[in-house]
């Protein structure tokens, strides 16, 4: 089964994609879910400052800058993996070096 996994972080210590690359702890990460097949997919995501929120409304479109919600935590990036059952998948977002600070969402995919 496929899961989604949302990385959700404060964004105010987000580190580069070179610090993220030469971490140990996500260089493990990676390597666990590769060593398992797992990995079908995923994306860091630009900061909520480049964020664009769409809503339609009575047939209006409305364009805002900026996130839908103004939380602490949002959503950094994904991962898309595929798994046994949902405690394999909980398994591996444990795994994520950002569980340790933020937190994992783990969703399963429609299919």
């Amino acid at each position: 089964m496929k899961y989604v996994l949302l990385i959700c972080d404060d964004e105010t210590s987000s580190p580069s994609p070179a610090e993220i690359a030469a971490d140990p702890a996500h260089r493990a990460y990676a390597a666990e879910v590769d060593r398992r097949g797992a990995r079908r997919g995923g994306a860091r995501l630009r900061p909520v400052a480049d964020a664009t929120t769409v809503r339609v409304r009575d047939g209006e479109t409305l364009v805002s800058d900026g996130p839908f919600a103004e939380t602490k935590d949002v959503i950094g990036g994904i991962d898309i993996i595929e798994c046994a059952d949902l405690d394999e998948a909980i398994e591996l977002a444990a795994r994520h070096p950002y569980a340790r600070h933020g937190s994992i969402e783990v969703r399963p995919v429609w299919e």
